[in-house]
């Protein structure tokens, strides 16, 4: 998920966000890795190995204290550039939790929590959430920073908090007029001129392939011959690149939340509008449950919810509305907002709720149900109040990452025309994805600079890889995670009857699945397709 337009649009989802955030099957083992397809101990000698320190306490914050012992942190030095020392090297930012039963440790499982631009230090704090006890008792859980993102030397195009602002106060999500569209492209050239003076010689090596050859330095340094894995959403990407990078230090390698691999690193453009495709397949999945459920989506009321959406979004587009309360719900608000929601279904009845509330300004007679279910408060955002020259603290990795992967082989000045095409074919989330990788990309400064992985990507390792998709995932469609699998060859597609983004911590069958497979390399039989353990709209004891 884009990690700038999560600021901007911070005020855009506040504005709505009363209302709107208010199977196991037959498994077989797989053979034991033979020895060819093991890194040679030699490897792991050389190496200098991780030394692990106390964390902080800013770190540890919310471990409860009995279980403070188990944590460890470090800081791992790499090359800037993997093939040329000379421009220098950053500090890998790591925490460890070690294995809760030490003498039945297999070894370590790295985790990436997506982004780009999600910061892994602090998963391994929030391990149960995602894993099996039985997975925390043999694993020590390591999370880290990946380059440029959080401790791990920071990205950063800025060199003021007024000078980010007023760069990215001028991307709209969803620009319109020709004036608004004018001002964003122009904003995004401003933000890559920002980046080539002020962000290093690290903004030429960001991508993917420079994440993972990282990993397996990490990999090494930690002890491990082979590498386990869990990552999600764009941690797919990393994970399916070890696999396919580096087979042979392969053990066990867990994807959730997966992107096409071959189309997001190949064809930009393609891949971003089928992303839209996704946001939509999500929102009409929404939509039909919201009807099926009658009274327990507040969006039901008064009509159906599909044409009540259809009805609502397309008024705001030319005539924003202004709610009770004040806050002004423009299309980028309403977009904004409906995004952020599908990635959780927990959301939904808040996202009902506010719908509701929105659309009863259209129609005053309806005012009594939305009233009922709750109201939606304004929300503030961007920097206020700043002294002159405050420092920037922000991060600017996820267009440096994505940029650096994702080829639009295209002109700014193409974008306009490609908006309007997304507009027809995915009415509401097409504008608002082209105005992003699609726009910032034609202008970012080391998008040709960069040495990304483009495959193959056959996955030649010992086990498969373990691909895990929703039905209705909104980020990360469905299609991309058959293409993953496919793509691999090597691999078992779990598919889950759910939506949200990502699954792993609630779907039971499938967290089964996960351990079993992680600690013994049982490879679940393909073509599964398991159940969440909850559904939308619904109290944890109906699921």
């Amino acid at each position: 998920m884009r990690g700038s337009r999560r600021a901007r649009t911070g005020a855009l989802v506040a504005a709505v966000a009363t209302a709107l955030t208010g199977l196991a099957g037959t498994a077989v083992a797989a053979p034991a890795a033979p020895a060819a397809q093991q890194a040679k101990p030699a490897e792991i000698a050389r190496t200098a190995p991780v030394k692990w320190e106390e964390c902080t306490k800013d770190q540890l914050r919310g471990v409860p204290e009995d279980q403070l012992k188990l944590y460890s942190c470090s800081r791992y030095r790499v090359p800037i550039d993997h093939d040329d020392a000379s421009l220098g090297t950053i500090d890998i930012a790591l925490m460890k939790r070690a294995a809760k039963v030490p003498g039945q440790r297999i070894g370590s499982l790295f985790l990436n929590p997506g982004g780009p631009g999600g910061s892994g230090l602090r998963m391994p704090i929030s391990g149960d959430r995602y894993f099996r006890p039985q997975v925390m008792d043999r694993f020590d859980l390591v999370g880290f920073d990946p380059r440029g993102i959080g401790a791990s030397n920071s990205l950063r195009c800025f060199t003021t908090a007024e000078d980010a602002a007023d760069v990215q106060g001028q991307l709209l999500p969803v620009p319109l007029s020709r004036k608004e569209i004018s001002g964003t492209l122009a904003g995004y050239r401003d933000y890559g001129q920002f980046c080539r003076r002020n962000a290093g010689a690290l903004l030429d090596h960001m991508s993917t392939r420079d994440v993972v050859r990282d990993l397996d330095k990490l990999r090494a340094a930690v002890g491990d011959q082979q590498l386990t894995y869990t990552g999600f959403s764009y941690g797919t990407l990393v994970g399916s690149t070890y696999a396919a990078m580096f087979p042979k230090q392969t053990r066990a390698i867990v994807i959730d939340g997966n992107v096409d691999p071959q189309l997001r690193t190949n064809d930009g453009v393609t891949y971003d509008l089928g992303r839209a495709q996704g946001f939509e397949i999500a929102l009409d999945g929404f939509l039909k449950r919201c009807a099926q459920v009658g009274d327990k989506c507040a969006f039901s009321a008064g009509g159906d919810p599909r044409a009540k959406y259809d009805e609502l979004r397309e008024h705001v587009r030319t005539d924003p509305i202004t709610l009770p309360d004040g806050t002004k719900v423009d299309l980028g608000t309403l977009v904004g907002a409906t995004s952020s929601a599908l990635y959780s279904p927990d959301g939904f009845a808040d996202l009902a709720a506010g719908l509701q509330q929105a659309y009863s300004v259209l129609h005053p007679s309806l005012q009594a149900q939305s009233a009922r279910k709750g109201t939606l408060s304004a929300g503030r955002g961007g920097l206020v109040d700043l002294a002159p020259d405050s420092p920037y603290t922000g991060n600017d990795s996820y267009f440096a990452v994505n940029c650096a992967d994702k080829p639009m082989r295209i002109k700014q000045e193409q974008v306009p025309g490609i908006a309007a095409k997304a507009d027809r074919e995915s009415p509401t989330f097409g504008r608002y994805q082209v105005f992003s990788d699609i726009a910032a990309c034609p202008v970012w400064p080391a998008a040709k600079t960069s040495d990304p992985y483009r495959g193959p990507w056959r996955a030649n390792t010992a086990t498969p890889v373990l691909v895990v998709s929703n039905f209705y995932d909104p980020a990360t469609r469905y299609r991309y995670g058959q293409r993953m699998a496919e793509e691999l060859g090597n691999s078992r597609l779990l598919s889950v009857d759910s939506f949200g983004h990502c699954i792993l911590g609630r779907a039971r069958g499938v967290d089964d699945a996960t351990a079993a497979y992680l600690i013994d390399l049982k490879v679940p039989a393909d073509g599964q397709v398991f159940q969440p353990d909850r559904q939308p709209f619904t109290s944890p004891a109906q699921s």
